[in-house]
């Protein structure tokens, strides 16, 4: 069995069953995911099939004293999944669990300064993602995230890129592709964009992308997908090669989405 067809087994694990999309949660996705009435109808009707798969399998947990509401689990639901509208098998495969703090929250995390001593601090998140199968949010930033469709921050957008891209166990901006053939492009464009982005972000100069993304290339990755979902036009204008192999790797064209008026 070559490598690419154990891949593909391991991205699509069987399917436990049928899912059912309950259609009061439209109501939902149509007041907190202004994103979902921009889609075309075929694309709608994907989305819900994904969100049903999404709601079934993966474990909610609210913290911090929030109390978990269907409009939470929709809000999040409805944006992750159109990440992956096109994406083979089922939504995120390897992600168990989405924990929700009302707001900004205070994670630990460990690094290595320059001496090589690893360190250990206190930080405030908006959210994180996890190769071991876990989301956090913050539900205030994933509602106003997904209200304001066009300003290219979307914290649920941002961090379940990190969660394809860490699929294979690696946070290095470069998510499983659809062929072997792929990967030597991506790995020029979004190189090559990532030192771009280091330069202006060193310059101070304003970008389509998020300056953010200058950090390394998994955060690249997901500010690039920030910006290809909500300034798709700005995005293709200004870096086309990014736009394409994202459109590429995601298999839409978002900037079709929107009216020119």
């Amino acid at each position: 069995m070559s490598f690419w067809t154990r891949l593909a087994a391991w991205l699509n694990p069987p399917d436990p069953g049928p899912v059912v999309f309950d259609p009061a949660w439209i109501a939902i996705l149509e007041a907190n995911v202004p994103l979902y009435q921009h889609l075309p109808a075929d694309l709608r009707e994907t989305l819900h099939q994904q969100i049903a798969r999404f709601v079934r399998d993966k474990h909610f947990e609210a913290c911090g004293g929030l109390t978990l509401t269907d409009e939470m689990v929709l809000t999040v639901a409805g944006q992750a999944c159109v990440l992956c509208l096109k994406l083979p098998g089922p939504p995120f495969p390897r992600l168990r669990s989405i924990l929700l703090y009302p707001a900004a929250y205070r994670a630990r995390e460990r690094l290595v300064d320059e001496l090589g001593i690893v360190v250990e601090r206190e930080v405030v998140r908006l959210g994180e993602s996890s190769s071991r199968g876990t989301i956090v949010l913050a539900w205030n930033a994933v509602l106003s995230g997904a209200r304001n469709t066009f300003d290219g921050h979307n914290v649920t957008l941002h961090e379940f890129a990190h969660q394809l891209d860490q699929a294979d166990g690696r946070a290095d901006g470069t998510p499983f592709l659809r062929a072997p053939e792929h990967y030597a492009r991506w790995t020029h464009v979004l190189t090559d964009g990532h030192a771009r982005l280091e330069r202006l972000a060193a310059d101070g100069k304003r970008t389509v992308l998020d300056t953010y993304g200058a950090t390394n290339p998994a955060e690249y990755f997901a500010v690039a997908t920030e910006a290809f979902f909500e300034k798709p036009r700005q995005l293709a204008r200004k870096r086309p090669d990014l736009y394409a192999e994202l459109q590429t790797y995601y298999q839409l064209d978002p900037q079709t989405w929107y009216s020119k008026g």
